[in-house]
């Protein structure tokens, strides 16, 4: 399993910190193509992700779910599927949550959910937070450059396989 954070590694998120609509969700270059070589290997996506703009009040569920669909679209015209994306709402200067990256509870939900082999499952993000997630919840760790070319980590993960 492969699980990936949203904004960053998998979204172009350079021009807008909240992407609060379809038309400003742009992919990251060399992801299609880097998810098609992962799926060829059989790995299968799970993307959590901080919306922390619901709790800000700059975005809602009904529009992270809009943006999400229509990321869920985009990938799909490439041959990707998600198995699922799960998404804390809630932002630390507001309140106190579980959920929030980089408390690994929505990782350990997926890997509960799909039965995901720990020891050979990868979280990769563009953050502290996302490795500290990982390496909490017990699964291999990949920090990426922020809205860089995911076909540049390929090596790293397929070279373990």
């Amino acid at each position: 399993m492969i699980f990936l954070d949203r904004d960053g590694v998998l979204v172009d998120n350079s021009e807008h910190y909240y992407i609060t609509r379809p038309d400003q969700l742009r992919l990251n270059p060399g992801g299609i193509e880097a998810l098609s070589e992962l799926k060829q290997k059989g790995y299968r996506f799970v993307v959590i992700t901080n919306q922390g703009g619901i709790s800000q009040g700059v975005n809602t569920h009904e529009s992270v779910a809009r943006v999400h669909e229509h990321m869920r679209h985009l990938l799909a015209d490439g041959g990707i599927e998600l198995e699922e994306i799960y998404y804390c709402p809630h932002h630390s200067d507001n309140e106190n949550c579980l959920c929030r990256k980089p408390l690994p509870l929505l990782l350990e939900k997926a890997i509960a959910r799909f039965g995901a082999d720990q020891e050979k499952s990868w979280f990769i993000g563009d953050s502290d937070r996302d490795i500290e997630a990982g390496k909490a919840a017990g699964v291999l760790t990949l920090q990426v450059i922020p809205n860089g070319d995911l076909r540049e980590v390929l090596p790293e993960i397929l070279g373990g396989t």
